[in-house]
Protein backbone atom coordinates (compact mmCIF):
# COMPACT_ATOMS: atom_id res chain seq x y z
CA UNK A 1 0.00 0.00 0.00
CA UNK A 2 2.54 2.54 0.70
CA UNK A 3 4.57 1.63 -2.55
CA UNK A 4 1.39 2.12 -4.44
CA UNK A 5 1.01 5.71 -2.55
CA UNK A 6 4.96 6.62 -3.45
CA UNK A 7 4.39 5.62 -7.01
CA UNK A 8 1.37 8.30 -7.19
CA UNK A 9 3.21 10.47 -5.64
CA UNK A 10 6.35 10.31 -7.89
CA UNK A 11 3.57 10.60 -11.02
CA UNK A 12 1.96 13.78 -9.68
CA UNK A 13 5.62 15.58 -8.70
CA UNK A 14 6.48 14.86 -12.36
CA UNK A 15 3.08 16.08 -13.99
CA UNK A 16 3.59 19.06 -11.89
CA UNK A 17 7.10 19.16 -13.59
CA UNK A 18 6.20 18.95 -16.83
CA UNK A 19 3.30 21.60 -16.39
CA UNK A 20 5.32 23.75 -14.55
CA UNK A 21 7.86 23.68 -17.48
CA UNK A 22 5.55 23.87 -20.20
CA UNK A 23 4.53 26.94 -18.82
CA UNK A 24 7.47 29.00 -17.99
CA UNK A 25 8.65 28.34 -21.66
CA UNK A 26 5.37 29.66 -22.78
CA UNK A 27 5.78 32.96 -21.14
CA UNK A 28 9.55 32.74 -22.13
CA UNK A 29 8.40 32.79 -25.62
CA UNK A 30 5.45 35.38 -25.35
CA UNK A 31 6.24 38.97 -26.36
CA UNK A 32 6.83 41.20 -23.05
CA UNK A 33 6.46 44.67 -24.93
CA UNK A 34 2.82 45.68 -22.72
CA UNK A 35 4.23 49.40 -22.75
CA UNK A 36 1.36 52.49 -22.37
CA UNK A 37 1.54 52.03 -26.41
CA UNK A 38 0.41 48.57 -26.95
CA UNK A 39 -2.63 46.41 -26.07
CA UNK A 40 -3.14 42.87 -27.01
CA UNK A 41 -6.04 40.03 -27.02
CA UNK A 42 -6.45 36.77 -27.28
CA UNK A 43 -8.07 34.67 -30.47
CA UNK A 44 -7.80 32.52 -32.95
CA UNK A 45 -7.65 32.51 -36.80
CA UNK A 46 -10.42 32.37 -38.62
CA UNK A 47 -11.43 32.17 -42.51
CA UNK A 48 -14.22 32.65 -44.57
CA UNK A 49 -16.17 29.63 -44.50
CA UNK A 50 -18.56 28.78 -47.48
CA UNK A 51 -20.68 25.94 -47.83
CA UNK A 52 -20.96 24.13 -51.50
CA UNK A 53 -24.60 23.65 -51.27
CA UNK A 54 -26.85 22.02 -53.95
CA UNK A 55 -29.58 24.18 -55.68
CA UNK A 56 -31.85 21.76 -56.34
CA UNK A 57 -32.84 18.39 -54.70
CA UNK A 58 -30.98 15.62 -56.50
CA UNK A 59 -28.56 12.17 -55.73
CA UNK A 60 -24.90 12.62 -55.88
CA UNK A 61 -23.10 11.02 -58.77
CA UNK A 62 -19.50 11.44 -57.77
CA UNK A 63 -17.36 13.78 -55.30
CA UNK A 64 -13.92 14.53 -57.11
CA UNK A 65 -12.12 16.43 -54.24
CA UNK A 66 -11.78 14.79 -50.32
CA UNK A 67 -10.69 16.99 -47.54
CA UNK A 68 -7.87 18.73 -47.30
CA UNK A 69 -7.40 18.95 -51.09
CA UNK A 70 -6.82 22.81 -52.34
CA UNK A 71 -9.31 23.56 -54.71
CA UNK A 72 -9.07 26.17 -57.12
CA UNK A 73 -12.39 29.10 -58.06
CA UNK A 74 -15.20 27.31 -60.53
CA UNK A 75 -13.01 23.98 -59.89
CA UNK A 76 -15.76 20.85 -60.14
CA UNK A 77 -16.38 19.29 -56.45
CA UNK A 78 -19.79 17.32 -56.84
CA UNK A 79 -21.17 15.89 -60.17
CA UNK A 80 -25.19 15.14 -59.45
CA UNK A 81 -27.32 13.07 -61.03
CA UNK A 82 -29.11 14.74 -64.10
CA UNK A 83 -31.14 12.06 -65.89
CA UNK A 84 -34.46 13.56 -64.72
CA UNK A 85 -33.27 16.96 -66.44
CA UNK A 86 -32.09 15.59 -69.40
CA UNK A 87 -35.13 14.20 -70.34
CA UNK A 88 -37.07 17.41 -69.33
CA UNK A 89 -34.85 18.89 -71.67
CA UNK A 90 -35.25 16.88 -74.85
CA UNK A 91 -39.06 17.49 -74.18
CA UNK A 92 -38.67 21.08 -73.74
CA UNK A 93 -36.82 21.16 -77.03
CA UNK A 94 -39.68 18.93 -78.60
CA UNK A 95 -42.10 21.66 -77.26
CA UNK A 96 -39.84 24.92 -78.59
CA UNK A 97 -40.08 22.86 -82.17
CA UNK A 98 -43.66 22.68 -81.49
CA UNK A 99 -44.19 26.19 -80.91
CA UNK A 100 -41.73 27.12 -83.65
CA UNK A 101 -43.78 25.04 -86.93
CA UNK A 102 -46.82 27.23 -84.78
CA UNK A 103 -45.34 30.18 -85.86
CA UNK A 104 -44.80 29.37 -89.36
CA UNK A 105 -48.55 28.24 -89.54
CA UNK A 106 -49.80 31.55 -88.13
CA UNK A 107 -47.36 33.05 -90.83
CA UNK A 108 -48.69 31.15 -93.68
CA UNK A 109 -52.61 32.02 -92.28
CA UNK A 110 -51.57 35.49 -92.58
CA UNK A 111 -50.84 35.51 -95.95
CA UNK A 112 -54.35 33.55 -96.72
CA UNK A 113 -56.14 36.07 -95.06
CA UNK A 114 -54.45 38.67 -96.69
CA UNK A 115 -54.59 37.12 -100.37
CA UNK A 116 -58.48 37.29 -99.24
CA UNK A 117 -58.56 40.47 -98.45
CA UNK A 118 -56.97 41.45 -101.70
CA UNK A 119 -59.26 39.46 -103.47
CA UNK A 120 -62.59 41.06 -101.43
CA UNK A 121 -60.78 44.42 -102.72
CA UNK A 122 -60.90 43.57 -106.16
CA UNK A 123 -64.75 42.59 -105.85
CA UNK A 124 -65.90 45.88 -104.71
CA UNK A 125 -63.72 47.74 -108.16
CA UNK A 126 -65.57 45.29 -109.78
CA UNK A 127 -69.30 45.80 -107.95
CA UNK A 128 -68.02 49.83 -107.61
CA UNK A 129 -68.46 49.47 -111.99
CA UNK A 130 -71.20 47.61 -112.20
CA UNK A 131 -73.44 49.95 -109.56
CA UNK A 132 -71.91 52.71 -112.09
CA UNK A 133 -73.19 51.75 -114.94
CA UNK A 134 -76.31 50.47 -113.58
CA UNK A 135 -76.96 54.04 -111.97
CA UNK A 136 -75.93 55.66 -115.69
CA UNK A 137 -78.47 53.06 -117.63
CA UNK A 138 -81.20 53.64 -115.30
CA UNK A 139 -80.79 57.51 -115.71
CA UNK A 140 -81.26 56.87 -119.54
CA UNK A 141 -84.17 55.49 -118.96
CA UNK A 142 -86.13 57.18 -116.69
CA UNK A 143 -85.21 60.39 -119.17
CA UNK A 144 -86.41 57.92 -122.52
CA UNK A 145 -89.48 57.37 -120.29
CA UNK A 146 -89.94 60.57 -119.93
CA UNK A 147 -90.78 60.96 -123.44
CA UNK A 148 -92.53 57.54 -123.77
CA UNK A 149 -89.99 56.20 -125.33
CA UNK A 150 -89.58 53.18 -123.41
CA UNK A 151 -92.05 51.11 -121.55
CA UNK A 152 -92.56 51.63 -117.53
CA UNK A 153 -91.55 47.77 -117.30
CA UNK A 154 -88.55 48.53 -118.47
CA UNK A 155 -87.49 51.36 -116.48
CA UNK A 156 -88.76 49.36 -113.58
CA UNK A 157 -86.42 46.33 -114.65
CA UNK A 158 -83.58 48.39 -114.66
CA UNK A 159 -83.74 50.04 -111.17
CA UNK A 160 -83.94 46.75 -109.93
CA UNK A 161 -81.01 45.95 -111.79
CA UNK A 162 -79.31 48.72 -109.67
CA UNK A 163 -80.77 47.55 -106.74
CA UNK A 164 -79.12 44.74 -107.19
CA UNK A 165 -76.23 46.12 -108.06
CA UNK A 166 -76.17 47.94 -104.62
CA UNK A 167 -76.74 44.83 -102.56
CA UNK A 168 -74.21 43.00 -104.21
CA UNK A 169 -71.04 45.96 -103.31
CA UNK A 170 -72.79 46.07 -99.80
CA UNK A 171 -72.04 42.66 -99.58
CA UNK A 172 -68.37 42.51 -101.04
CA UNK A 173 -67.69 45.58 -98.57
CA UNK A 174 -68.37 43.12 -95.64
CA UNK A 175 -66.73 40.39 -96.97
CA UNK A 176 -63.39 42.70 -97.08
CA UNK A 177 -64.41 44.04 -93.38
CA UNK A 178 -64.17 40.08 -92.51
CA UNK A 179 -61.12 39.72 -94.40
CA UNK A 180 -59.41 42.72 -92.70
CA UNK A 181 -60.32 41.11 -89.22
CA UNK A 182 -59.27 37.84 -90.33
CA UNK A 183 -56.19 39.45 -90.98
CA UNK A 184 -55.96 41.28 -87.50
CA UNK A 185 -56.70 37.35 -85.63
CA UNK A 186 -53.94 35.68 -87.44
CA UNK A 187 -51.73 38.47 -86.14
CA UNK A 188 -52.75 38.31 -83.13
CA UNK A 189 -52.22 34.16 -83.42
CA UNK A 190 -48.52 34.68 -84.75
CA UNK A 191 -48.24 36.58 -81.94
CA UNK A 192 -49.47 34.51 -79.44
CA UNK A 193 -47.22 31.49 -81.48
CA UNK A 194 -43.97 34.18 -80.99
CA UNK A 195 -44.71 34.25 -77.39
CA UNK A 196 -44.81 30.59 -76.98
CA UNK A 197 -41.90 30.00 -78.83
CA UNK A 198 -39.86 32.78 -76.09
CA UNK A 199 -41.37 30.46 -73.65
CA UNK A 200 -40.21 27.33 -74.56
CA UNK A 201 -36.91 28.72 -75.50
CA UNK A 202 -36.50 29.98 -71.50
CA UNK A 203 -37.97 26.73 -70.78
CA UNK A 204 -35.20 25.22 -72.22
CA UNK A 205 -32.45 27.64 -70.66
CA UNK A 206 -33.77 26.91 -67.42
CA UNK A 207 -33.42 23.44 -67.59
CA UNK A 208 -30.02 23.90 -69.36
CA UNK A 209 -28.95 25.75 -66.32
CA UNK A 210 -30.08 23.42 -63.73
CA UNK A 211 -27.73 20.90 -65.38
CA UNK A 212 -25.07 23.08 -65.07
CA UNK A 213 -25.88 24.23 -61.60
CA UNK A 214 -25.98 20.15 -61.13
CA UNK A 215 -22.33 20.60 -61.09
CA UNK A 216 -21.30 21.90 -57.97
CA UNK A 217 -17.93 24.23 -58.51
CA UNK A 218 -15.77 26.10 -55.50
CA UNK A 219 -16.90 29.35 -55.76
CA UNK A 220 -13.51 30.89 -54.21
CA UNK A 221 -9.42 29.25 -54.17
CA UNK A 222 -9.58 27.90 -50.87
CA UNK A 223 -8.78 24.22 -48.90
CA UNK A 224 -11.32 21.46 -48.58
CA UNK A 225 -12.37 21.50 -45.04
CA UNK A 226 -15.18 18.83 -44.15
CA UNK A 227 -16.73 16.37 -46.58
CA UNK A 228 -20.43 16.43 -45.46
CA UNK A 229 -22.38 13.95 -48.01
CA UNK A 230 -21.54 10.35 -50.23
CA UNK A 231 -21.74 9.34 -53.41
CA UNK A 232 -24.86 7.79 -53.56
CA UNK A 233 -26.84 10.30 -50.84
CA UNK A 234 -30.07 12.28 -51.67
CA UNK A 235 -29.65 15.94 -51.18
CA UNK A 236 -32.56 18.27 -50.65
CA UNK A 237 -31.98 21.24 -52.21
CA UNK A 238 -29.61 23.45 -50.05
CA UNK A 239 -28.27 20.16 -48.75
CA UNK A 240 -24.59 20.37 -48.44
CA UNK A 241 -21.87 18.72 -49.58
CA UNK A 242 -18.59 20.05 -48.64
CA UNK A 243 -17.41 23.27 -46.87
CA UNK A 244 -14.47 25.11 -48.34
CA UNK A 245 -12.74 27.67 -46.49
CA UNK A 246 -11.25 30.91 -48.27
CA UNK A 247 -7.61 30.71 -47.38
CA UNK A 248 -7.07 34.25 -49.12
CA UNK A 249 -8.99 35.35 -46.43
CA UNK A 250 -7.80 34.59 -42.69
CA UNK A 251 -8.07 37.03 -39.70
CA UNK A 252 -8.24 36.77 -35.89
CA UNK A 253 -11.13 38.24 -34.00
CA UNK A 254 -10.09 39.17 -30.38
CA UNK A 255 -11.68 41.99 -28.20
CA UNK A 256 -10.15 45.70 -26.47
CA UNK A 257 -11.10 47.22 -23.68
CA UNK A 258 -13.54 50.47 -24.49
CA UNK A 259 -11.40 52.78 -22.45
CA UNK A 260 -8.94 51.89 -26.01
CA UNK A 261 -11.23 50.81 -28.50
CA UNK A 262 -11.25 54.84 -29.86
CA UNK A 263 -7.75 54.92 -30.44
CA UNK A 264 -7.94 52.02 -32.29
CA UNK A 265 -8.89 52.57 -36.10
CA UNK A 266 -9.25 50.78 -39.62
CA UNK A 267 -5.91 50.04 -40.85
CA UNK A 268 -4.30 50.22 -37.89
CA UNK A 269 -1.16 48.03 -37.53
CA UNK A 270 -1.35 44.68 -35.40
CA UNK A 271 0.72 41.63 -34.97
CA UNK A 272 0.06 38.49 -34.24
CA UNK A 273 1.60 36.12 -32.42
CA UNK A 274 0.83 32.06 -32.67
CA UNK A 275 0.99 29.65 -29.91
CA UNK A 276 1.44 27.04 -32.13
CA UNK A 277 4.52 29.02 -33.70
CA UNK A 278 5.76 31.78 -31.11
CA UNK A 279 8.98 32.16 -32.81
CA UNK A 280 6.85 33.99 -35.72
CA UNK A 281 5.27 37.40 -35.98
CA UNK A 282 2.74 37.91 -38.26
CA UNK A 283 1.85 41.13 -39.71
CA UNK A 284 -1.95 41.83 -40.13
CA UNK A 285 -3.90 45.36 -39.81
CA UNK A 286 -7.33 46.21 -38.41
CA UNK A 287 -10.42 45.48 -40.96
CA UNK A 288 -13.17 45.43 -38.36
CA UNK A 289 -14.13 47.40 -35.21
CA UNK A 290 -17.52 46.80 -33.56
CA UNK A 291 -19.49 49.93 -33.69
CA UNK A 292 -21.03 49.48 -30.37
CA UNK A 293 -19.76 47.64 -27.33
CA UNK A 294 -20.36 44.24 -25.45
CA UNK A 295 -19.25 41.87 -22.56
CA UNK A 296 -16.94 39.41 -23.90
CA UNK A 297 -17.62 35.98 -24.40
CA UNK A 298 -16.53 33.09 -21.38
CA UNK A 299 -14.12 31.40 -23.20
CA UNK A 300 -12.35 34.35 -24.12
CA UNK A 301 -11.28 36.43 -20.97
CA UNK A 302 -12.02 35.53 -16.67
CA UNK A 303 -15.00 36.04 -15.29
CA UNK A 304 -13.37 39.29 -13.46
CA UNK A 305 -13.12 40.87 -16.95
CA UNK A 306 -15.83 39.87 -18.29
CA UNK A 307 -17.61 42.64 -16.13
CA UNK A 308 -15.69 44.79 -18.61
CA UNK A 309 -17.28 46.12 -21.81
CA UNK A 310 -14.94 45.17 -24.77
CA UNK A 311 -15.41 46.24 -28.58
CA UNK A 312 -14.93 43.56 -30.91
CA UNK A 313 -11.82 43.69 -33.29
CA UNK A 314 -10.40 41.70 -36.53
CA UNK A 315 -7.24 41.71 -37.69
CA UNK A 316 -6.72 40.25 -41.33
CA UNK A 317 -3.57 38.64 -42.62
CA UNK A 318 -2.47 40.02 -46.13
CA UNK A 319 -3.61 37.74 -49.04
CA UNK A 320 0.20 37.87 -50.50
CA UNK A 321 1.42 36.71 -47.45
CA UNK A 322 -1.37 33.90 -47.25
CA UNK A 323 -0.65 32.89 -50.84
CA UNK A 324 3.01 32.54 -50.18
CA UNK A 325 2.17 30.03 -47.34
CA UNK A 326 -0.56 28.41 -48.15
CA UNK A 327 -0.37 25.23 -47.38
CA UNK A 328 0.79 26.29 -43.64
CA UNK A 329 -2.02 27.85 -43.06
CA UNK A 330 -4.51 26.68 -40.15
CA UNK A 331 -7.11 28.10 -38.62
CA UNK A 332 -8.46 27.80 -35.37
CA UNK A 333 -4.89 27.88 -33.86
CA UNK A 334 -4.92 30.82 -30.77
CA UNK A 335 -3.04 33.17 -30.54
CA UNK A 336 -2.53 36.89 -29.19
CA UNK A 337 -2.47 40.11 -31.24
CA UNK A 338 -0.74 42.71 -30.29
CA UNK A 339 -1.81 46.80 -31.84
CA UNK A 340 0.20 49.76 -31.29
CA UNK A 341 -1.88 52.31 -29.95
CA UNK A 342 0.56 55.25 -30.46
CA UNK A 343 2.47 55.09 -34.46
CA UNK A 344 5.56 57.09 -32.89
CA UNK A 345 6.29 54.47 -30.22
CA UNK A 346 8.93 51.88 -32.05
CA UNK A 347 7.79 48.36 -31.81
CA UNK A 348 10.02 45.87 -29.54
CA UNK A 349 12.17 43.75 -30.66
CA UNK A 350 10.53 40.97 -29.74
CA UNK A 351 7.26 42.08 -31.93
CA UNK A 352 9.48 42.78 -34.94
CA UNK A 353 7.95 40.82 -38.02
CA UNK A 354 9.24 37.15 -38.72
CA UNK A 355 7.44 34.99 -41.07
CA UNK A 356 8.50 31.56 -41.92
CA UNK A 357 10.83 31.44 -45.34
Amino acid sequence: MMKKSINVILVLAVATGVVVGAIYAWRRLQPQGTSAGFISGNGRLEATEIDVSTKLAGRIEEMLVDEGDFVAASQPLVRMQTDVLVASRAEAVAQLQQARQGVATAISQLAMREADLAACQALIAQRESELSYSRRRLARYEAAGEKSAVALQEIDEERTRSLVAEATLTAARAQATAAQAAIEAARAEIAGAEATVAAREATVQRIEADIKDSTLVSPRDGRVQYRLAQPGEVLAAGGKAFNVIDLSDVYMTFFVPEQTAGRVALGTEVRLVLDAAPQYVIPAEVSFIASTAQFTPKTVETAEERQKLMFRVRARIAPDLLKKHLHQVKTGVPGVAWIRLDPATQWPQELAIKVPE
